[in-house]
């Protein structure tokens, strides 16, 4: 067992599988669409910094921890995880009020959450997320990338937290600056279109924010640069236990955040392996992904990290510069490290406007443009679900959003399912009156059954035939015991027929099938069951 276990492990590590062998051009993609991830990484993770109310290494450490190993052990290959807006946003409070200190905690916490619910394997709830909701995940999140980029079209230096999303409020720019600004994204997005056509040697996004540097290096020109939001100079992480004290009450303190963090975080991450699994073509991972994710925010908090969670916009920038396997996120990671150590100098020089035009295209991208076209041709409750989901994306959080579309989603089901519930009706020679139950029966449905039956008129005997029914639930149960209850009070008997396994294991448990026998679940013998009352109560 513990072999096997091993063997698994092992096999999560391994840089390459047999659709995508290692070999000097897979090395070589791999290592530019990291460096390509690790240049968007910067600026990200110090904007998501200025967000929380800490240092931007709180961030760049976050980002480099969590990247590192989750590119190592996550869910997908492929991924990039790092410091988030979506979690920077809940933090914020924290650190106003109790200090960083406080967040620290909470992100250790936040990652033993995350680790209990690898180990329980709940991550495969995230099947029950319908499409409708992750194309409004999808086109909300697309908005809130760009939404985050407009934040560096301020004078730097002025901005400062409280607009949303990762985007501060500041002073915005005007004038030649502007221009210049809009001037060298639109040729960062122009570039990266083109480039593909010229070669592939070299990931798109990586030659838009070389070229563009280049000439903003060349000709001088005096556009904001990542140096101008802060220095990302800094040493290796170190080990650092958060300064709180060890009592109940900080406890009960992060506790809320912690839980709240752990939820936004995975179910971003969950969502992006989906969304990651769909463009690569693999499935499976979600309960890897959320130990990868718990294990990366618990290591992260003891290391002086914010804490982090899946990058949908840096996944897509790495899945389509060509990145495949665990090499490239290692390989970010790392490369965002070595811009810390050896080469904030050189990485502060880069404009801007490259990297907001590497993020522009990822929109361009991500956004679900062929959800605005079929909108009129789904269910009209489908297509409010996808347009629910995307506006509260934007207003709230990922979190809610896609929590607040399962529900409407699981609710219209239960309403469309409570509405099919009716029965055909006939009498048997032994004039005995038959209902064949057509639709499940549960919480949903269980009123819209009560009103079936006419016990008043029917005869002394009633069977009601489940062949085309399923009894589902507490509801089902109170539902039939009600009936049955009409009809022995009138001195009338009534009988189920055809009940499948599960529904006769349940009314079994339950007490209310007066004969036992296990012929009628595979319909080999159809025994007609009596039901026994009185066992639920009138309420």
């Amino acid at each position: 067992m513990a072999r096997a276990l091993l063997a698994r492990f092992a096999d999560n590590l391994s840089m390459s599988d047999p659709e995508t062998p290692m070999n000097a051009g897979r090395v070589r993609i791999e290592l530019l669409s990291g460096l390509t991830v690790a240049l968007a990484l910067v600026p990200e993770a110090v904007a998501f910094a200025f967000v929380a109310g800490v240092e931007p290494l709180v961030g760049l450490y976050a980002a480099f921890i969590v990247g590192l190993i989750t590119a190592l052990i996550g869910g997908r290959p492929g991924m990039i995880s790092g410091a988030t807006g979506a979690l920077a946003v809940v933090m914020v409070s924290l650190v106003a009020v109790h200090g960083v200190e406080y967040l620290f905690a909470t992100v250790i916490l936040m990652g033993l959450i995350q680790l209990v619910v690898g180990f329980m394997h709940w991550g495969k709830f995230i099947r029950l997320v319908p499409h409708p909701v992750m194309l409004g995940f999808v086109n909300g999140l697309a908005i809130v990338i760009f939404l985050a980029q407009l934040g560096q079209f301020q004078v730097p230096g002025t901005a400062h937290g409280g607009g949303g999303h990762g985007m501060a409020n500041g002073e915005w720019l005007s004038g030649l600056p502007l221009y210049l600004m809009l001037a060298l994204t639109a040729l960062t997005m122009a570039i990266i279109w083109v480039w593909p056509k010229v070669t592939n040697l070299i990931p798109a996004p990586l030659a838009g924010i070389g070229i563009v540097a280049l000439i903003v290096i060349v000709l001088g020109l005096d556009v904001p640069l990542v140096g101008d939001l802060a220095s990302i100079e800094g040493g290796l992480p170190v080990l650092h236990i958060p300064a709180v004290p060890l009592t109940w009450e900080t406890f009960m303190i992060i506790l809320p955040y912690a839980v709240i963090l752990a939820a936004i975080g995975l179910i971003e991450s969950l969502l992006t392996l989906n969304l990651v699994g769909e463009i690569v073509n693999k499935r499976g991972g979600a309960s890897q992904e959320c130990l990868a994710q718990g294990v990366a925010n618990t290591v992260t908090g003891f290391f002086g990290g914010m804490g982090g969670c899946a990058m949908i916009g840096q996944s897509m920038i790495n899945v389509k510069s060509g990145g495949r396997t665990r090499l490239a996120g290692l390989a970010a990671a790392l490369f965002l490290l070595a811009f810390i150590l050896f080469a904030s100098g050189l990485i502060e020089q880069i404009p801007l406007a490259a990297l907001v035009g590497v993020m522009f295209m990822v929109v361009i991208g991500t956004f679900a443009w062929n959800s605005l076209t079929i909108l009129r041709k789904v269910p009209k409750m489908d297509a409010f679900v996808t347009i629910l989901v995307t506006v509260v994306t934007v207003a709230t959080d990922l979190a809610t959003a896609v929590v607040v579309g399962v529900i409407v989603s699981a609710l219209a089901y239960a309403w469309n399912n409570a509405t099919r519930i009716h029965a055909v009706t006939y009498e048997t020679p032994e004039k005995a009156k038959v209902y064949q139950v057509q639709g499940p029966l549960f919480f949903g449905s269980s009123d819209g059954f009560s009103e079936l039956f006419k016990a008043e008129t029917d005869p002394a005997l009633v069977i009601v035939d489940f062949e085309n029914s399923r009894v589902v639930d507490q509801s089902a149960l109170q539902a039939i015991e009600a009936v049955a209850g009409k009809y022995q009070a009138l001195g009338k008997q009534i009988q189920l027929r055809h009940l499948s396994r599960d529904c006769h294991r349940l009314l079994s448990k339950a007490g209310h099938l007066v004969v036992d026998s296990d012929d009628d679940p595979d319909y080999e013998v159809a025994v007609d069951y009596g039901v026994r009352t009185g066992i639920l109560g009138d309420h």
